[in-house]
């Protein structure tokens, strides 16, 4: 598999992905060995439960300064900017945006700072991905009524690195219901896995809760974990009004994903993320920015 290549949005130019552990990814991906270890471990609650368990230690705190530097952390963006000033790993994993730093368009708006693909219909993800499997709505919903509902819709993936901001919001201003739970495994959604197939969506844990708004209808949101993420926590009040770019919540420690589901013919993403989409490249956006109308 080549180098992981996206688009820059704010200067529009081609870059290559560093992806924390590539070499150990590959090989859990990719070869008959690895992929059997993945299965039987890896995926499995135990080992992001550690994982978790050793982020919010203070043990873990050593790790942040290098961190920082070994992927270029630019630490003015967010209201701590002192490594020393987080207790440990996760303290500084989901640390707050300095507002000023992410200012909100118009719109939708994007979630989450991470990378991008956008689909006017869900049904043009079969052409992206390496296996080539339409997307499962009733599986990655739980059911099939709500999955009618957003059948022939649009959908929008932002994937979440572990060096990305790693707290999450309201895509338009509305009124959010209760998030509800959808249990399952841990598998990695780094971009060596997620090109593989749609498929880790259907089987990560993941939680489903819908935003009503007045132009742009009922938008799903989920928010999907991998390996390594020991939580998704949300910080909302439920059932009263939002604001476009208002925090939603956040994850623990490891990459992990914001997937937005849109009724048919309810947005219309920006030109600039479709297009790159069908080119197979993803986009980085961040939080507040305009993805559609």
């Amino acid at each position: 598999m080549g180098k992981i290549k996206y688009i820059d949005r704010s200067t529009g130019k081609e870059k290559i992905e560093t992806v924390p552990a590539e070499g150990i990814m590959k090989w859990l991906y990719e070869s008959p060995i690895g992929k059997a270890a993945l299965y039987v471990l890896l995926k499995r609650k135990l080992v992001s439960a550690l994982g978790g368990w050793f982020m919010n230690s203070v043990f873990s705190k050593k790790r942040i300064k290098a961190f920082i530097t070994d992927y270029n952390i630019d630490m003015s963006d967010y209201i701590q900017t002192d490594a020393t000033q987080f207790k440990h790993f996760n303290d500084f994993f989901y640390r707050k945006i300095n507002p000023k730093k992410r200012p909100v368009g118009y719109g939708v708006v994007a979630p989450a700072d991470g990378k991008t693909l956008a689909f006017q219909s869900i049904e043009d993800s079969t052409h992206f991905f390496i296996k080539g499997l339409e997307f499962n709505l009733t599986q990655f919903l739980g059911t099939a009524k709500l999955a009618q509902k957003y059948s022939g819709g649009s959908m929008l993936i932002i994937r979440l690195a572990p060096t990305d901001y790693h707290r999450f919001h309201f895509p338009a201003k509305g009124v959010p219901s209760q998030t509800s739970l959808i249990n399952g495994y841990y598998y990695s959604v780094s971009p060596i896995a997620l090109r593989q197939s749609l498929e880790i969506f259907c089987a990560n844990k993941r939680t489903i809760s819908t935003l009503t708004t007045e132009p742009y209808g009922d938008i799903l949101i989920s928010e999907v974990g991998a390996t390594m993420v020991g939580s998704i926590l949300q910080s909302y009040n439920v059932n009263s009004s939002v604001e476009a770019g208002s925090e939603k919540g956040y994850f623990a420690f490891g990459g992990s994903t914001v997937v937005l589901l849109f009724e048919q013919g309810k947005v219309t993403f920006s030109d600039d993320l479709i297009q790159n989409t069908k080119n197979g490249l993803e986009t980085q956006v961040l939080v507040g920015q305009t993805i559609g109308a």
